[in-house]
């Protein structure tokens, strides 16, 4: 799905190509941050995925966890993403030709998997149940195509932990209250052990990292947008977003930025 940090986002079919392109390029610079990698290769190693196995990537944007999963279960299993952008499944199924995968890619949306019930041997599904005002109905439906002794992995960020230095405080909260309204789910990583268990699923591990954001994003889309729709929203004046914006540029140059959102990876068994 669109968005992997920031928690507004677009879909990908409403816009034309070359903009498609520069998401996936924002994409894929995130998707090479440590802190991505790490729980990605972490989530990879608690699911075993096995050859001969079927496995769903739920929300697969540009596919390249797909294209692992594909990895991993051989030819003679099958790997498919599921996103509900076209423009984004399009994107990933050239990249998958190119690598020469078989990984497979589907438009759908996460509360109407297309998959009969107890199908699928692994799940996994990354900053996704943040965007989802049901993320209970998305639960249940992972839950659904699982088969017995089925596994998967939800990995979701929870902005309740997002860290930003240094600024007034209250300027950064009064940012923070905008950015978190104007996510469905923002505290998704804390809220999904629930979800979870209430959806027939056993939490069986939990894996979590804190994204860091480089000092060179301080000036980035993430936030300049969080700043615009702070001002939009009237929580903060242009003066104020410039006055912030200056000390946090001062403060990447000096080393003394910080910016962070805690990710947390949640290993589920279905009885």
């Amino acid at each position: 799905m669109s968005d992997p940090t920031a928690p507004l986002s677009f879909r990908a079919d409403e816009i034309d190509r070359a903009a498609l392109d520069q998401l996936a390029a924002v994409l894929d610079l995130q998707a090479a941050r440590p802190g991505i990698r790490r729980l990605r290769e972490w989530s990879l190693a608690a699911l075993h995925v096995q050859p001969g196995e079927s496995a769903l990537d739920l929300g697969s944007g540009t596919g390249s966890e797909t294209r692992a999963l594909a990895a991993a279960v051989t030819p003679s299993g099958r790997a498919i993403g599921l996103d509900p952008n076209p423009g984004m499944a399009l994107l990933a199924r050239e990249r998958t030709e190119e690598e020469g995968s078989t990984a497979q890619f589907v438009i759908g949306d996460a509360y109407s998997l297309p998959f009969p019930d107890d199908r699928l041997d692994v799940v996994r599904s990354e900053r996704v149940f943040q965007h989802l005002s049901e993320p209970d109905r998305a639960a249940a439906e992972v839950a659904r195509v699982l088969r017995p002794g089925g596994r998967g992995v939800i990995v979701d960020s929870d902005w309740g932990t997002a860290i930003m230095h240094p600024g007034d405080p209250e300027i950064l909260q009064r940012i923070m209250d905008v950015m978190l309204s104007h996510t469905a789910n923002p505290h998704s990583g804390r809220l999904l052990p629930g979800q979870l268990t209430s959806a027939g699923l056993v939490v069986e591990d939990i894996g979590t990292e804190a994204l860091i954001q480089d000092p060179g994003d301080v000036t980035g889309p993430l936030v300049q947008m969080m700043t615009a729709a702070a001002i939009a929203a009237g929580a903060i004046t242009e003066a104020q977003s410039a006055e912030l914006l200056d000390q946090l540029n001062a403060a990447a140059r000096s080393g003394d930025f910080h910016m962070s959102v805690t990710m947390f990876a949640y290993l589920v068994r279905k009885p």
